[in-house]
């Protein structure tokens, strides 16, 4: 039984859920607003849609339960492999200090990839916040619950296993939805615990600085991520509460189109063209806030081998159209931009610390520190142009870190590890389009929602128009293959051994295992 009191403001204002608990009697709850009703209602009550879950299970969490992870695309996976080569403690003793086994040897884990809904970053700048909202809910209802498809055709199975924690492996993701997420567990009575990578980040830029020093930390992530300004109010947060007195300055960029370009996102990337495109979505020349500025052209220092730019004449002062087409340019062009924003700062202090506050911009550890040696090096005029706004050393932060520590210490402390669970038993998920839904829009052989459909939803009506699927060569293209390879090996060989011996992925062809 449920009760709503509905506010009658057609604004999103929040609204007060009173949820029967059977033993615990009515809570009210106040964090979920008005738009997240429709969803909460089906997964609650309606046992005919894919997204019901009968969350009585989780009113107690098993310690032989897997921890569930998600992301909006494979980015993600950067965090869950911090997480699974982690080795901070003696596994025999658990007293600091590595002793060569990872810590998490004896967890498996479910990690889901909200792919086809992704980037989320772009949905609050659409004006599509509740919208996103609704999408990590149903990505956290995903790992709560125990459905799948076999592929994008297929009936729907019922075997997936529970969790017993959810990490939200994106910063987008956390600083739209993980209030939400919680407030929903509130109401089922669910001592599960959510941990999201915002709040390690800001923890991990302050720990390199001294408490009496004075710097800037920069933001790198997603538009979303920067317009919600969690990065920023978790950094002043954690500034106050560990009594932090040097003076700290606070630069945000967000990073349109590098995570699409890192997942070969078609509306910012596509390797196989050679000439502007009319569904490029990226920075251009002439584009109010994502203008490529001509001016700054030798600052960029743009890669144009292999059509990596594309220009829509022969000499690049020409262009009326110049669109990015490498996920290294996307790097160049970003990181110039927040360098010049700094530059009109009026006593901007040194760059010491640079949040990636995405989970996608890893991968781009090495070219971004690259760019940044070649931008302390510009001169113009003869004079250093960026110089004085670098610190000697430059602090890349990636949260994933102390997202691990902060799993490994709740695990711990609520006696919820598994002592006989085994990595290569974890499971990979990947959301793709519903083609059996006829509203559903796509492009690309029906492998993308348009971009068009995907930004012109409406939160509330709530239906499949996208189904989660095993990772496969059907949905992990081969230069995303290649990257989670070369560069995150140990997990990349958990995706494989999922797809090699799991009975989740018996229907594959051989040859599209990963």
């Amino acid at each position: 039984m449920q009760y709503t009191a509905r506010f009658r403001s057609k604004k999103a204002a929040p609204s007060v859920i009173f949820a029967w608990l059977g033993w615990g009697g009515l809570l009210e709850l106040t964090s979920l607003n008005a738009h997240s009703q429709a969803i909460v209602q089906t997964i609650l009550h309606n046992k005919n849609s894919f997204y019901y879950t009968d969350m009585t299970a989780y009113q107690r969490p098993n310690r032989a339960w897997p921890v569930g992870v998600f992301d909006s695309g494979t980015g993600g996976l950067t965090v869950l492999n911090a997480i699974v080569q982690f080795d901070k403690h003696n596994n025999r003793t658990g007293q600091s200090g590595k002793d060569g086994i990872p810590d998490f040897q004896t967890e498996d884990f479910i990690y889901l990839a909200d792919q086809a809904n992704m980037p989320y970053g772009n949905y609050a700048g659409v004006g599509k916040t509740e919208f996103l909202r609704e999408l990590i809910l149903k990505d956290a209802q995903f790992l709560l619950g125990n459905k799948y498809y076999l592929d994008q055709k297929s009936e729907v199975q019922t075997d997936k296993k529970p969790i017993k924690a959810l990490v939200i492996a994106c910063n987008t993701a956390t600083a739209y939805g993980k209030e939400q997420i919680e407030a929903f567990l509130q109401t089922v009575g669910s001592p599960l615990k959510v941990i999201g990578v915002i709040d390690a980040g800001a923890k991990g830029a302050l720990q390199i600085l001294r408490p009496d020093e004075s710097a800037s930390v920069g933001v790198f992530a997603t538009a979303g991520t920067v317009a919600s300004n969690g990065y920023v109010n978790a950094l002043k947060r954690y500034q106050q509460l560990w009594k932090y007195t040097g003076q700290l300055q606070f630069y945000s960029q967000g990073g349109v189109g590098l995570a699409e370009a890192i997942d070969q996102d078609a509306a910012y990337i596509d390797p196989a063209a050679n000439a502007p495109r009319t569904a490029y979505k990226g920075p251009n020349v002439n584009v109010p806030d994502l203008g490529i500025d001509r001016t700054l052209m030798e600052l960029y220092n743009f890669d144009f081998g292999n059509d990596k730019m594309l220009c829509d004449a022969k000499n690049v002062d020409d262009c009326s159209q110049l669109q990015i087409n490498s996920a290294d340019n996307y790097v160049r062009y970003h990181l110039v931009s927040m360098l010049e924003k700094m530059r009109q700062t009026p006593n901007a202090l040194p760059l010491k610390a640079l949040i990636l506050g995405c989970t996608h911009y890893p991968y781009m550890t090495q070219t971004i520190e690259k760019v940044l040696t070649e931008l302390r090096d510009k001169q113009r005029n003869g004079a250093y142009r960026y110089r004085h706004l670098l610190a000697e050393k430059i602090h890349l932060i990636d949260p994933a870190l102390n997202t691990a520590q902060e799993l490994y210490d709740h695990l711990h402390q609520t006696q919820l590890t598994n002592a006989k669970g085994n990595l290569a038993n974890s499971e990979f998920y990947i959301s793709v389009p519903n083609l059996l839904n006829t509203s559903t829009k796509t492009e690309q052989n029906g492998t993308r929602l348009t971009y068009d459909f995907k930004y012109g939803r409406a939160e509330g009506q709530i239906q499949e128009d996208v189904r989660v699927v095993p990772f496969s060569k059907q949905n992990i293209l081969p230069d995303v293959a290649e990257r989670l390879r070369t560069q995150i090996p140990a997990t990349f060989e958990l995706i494989r051994a999922f797809g090699k011996t799991s009975a989740k992925t018996k229907q594959l062809p051989i040859q599209e295992r990963l």
